[in-house]
């Protein structure tokens, strides 16, 4: 297990590689996503955030997910349209990926790891906040919308914080 985010990658939508070393200096936003769930209005919420923050160099990683409830399609093309037809996507968005248990991918062992046992997803739209040095800063359940004062408040201190 790394001790650095910066140390690890996830495969893109579009079958590119995301390095998270490419963000290091930046504030970051992971979420793990689902197209089949009560939650999924969020993806508005975020890309709104993406618009509004994108110039204090905040980047969104949307991680797709079918371990809670198989809400998530199971082709990532589908994934791909299903986001840019209805909420227009333009931030990061990985590939279909296993969040929780054993099955988890480094980036999710590494928050889960960060954030302690609590911090771990229980369902879709987790969001977790990491700080331009490369810490956890914050996490949220999928109750928090992305939209609410808690939530922004959150995100302008990492933004700030030069």
């Amino acid at each position: 297990m790394t001790s650095s985010i910066y140390d690890l990658s996830l495969p893109s939508i579009k079958g590119e590689t995301i390095n998270l070393r490419d963000f290091q200096g930046k504030p970051l936003l992971i979420v793990n996503t689902a197209s089949k769930c009560k939650f999924t209005p969020q993806y508005e919420d975020l890309q709104d955030l993406w618009l509004y923050f994108r110039s204090w160099n905040l980047n969104i990683i949307a991680v797709p997910s079918g371990d809670f409830g198989n809400q998530e399609f199971n082709e990532n093309e589908e994934i791909k349209n299903f986001c840019l037809k209805h909420y227009h996507i333009n931030f990061f968005l990985a590939r279909k990926s296993h969040v929780k248990g054993k099955k988890a991918i480094p980036l999710f062992q590494w928050l889960g790891k960060a954030g302690g046992i609590m911090a771990k997803p229980k369902w879709n739209f987790y969001k977790y906040i990491i700080s331009r040095h490369g810490q956890l800063s914050s996490w949220y359940s999928c109750l928090t919308r992305p939209s609410s004062k808690r939530f922004v408040n959150a995100i302008e201190r990492v933004a700030y914080d030069m």
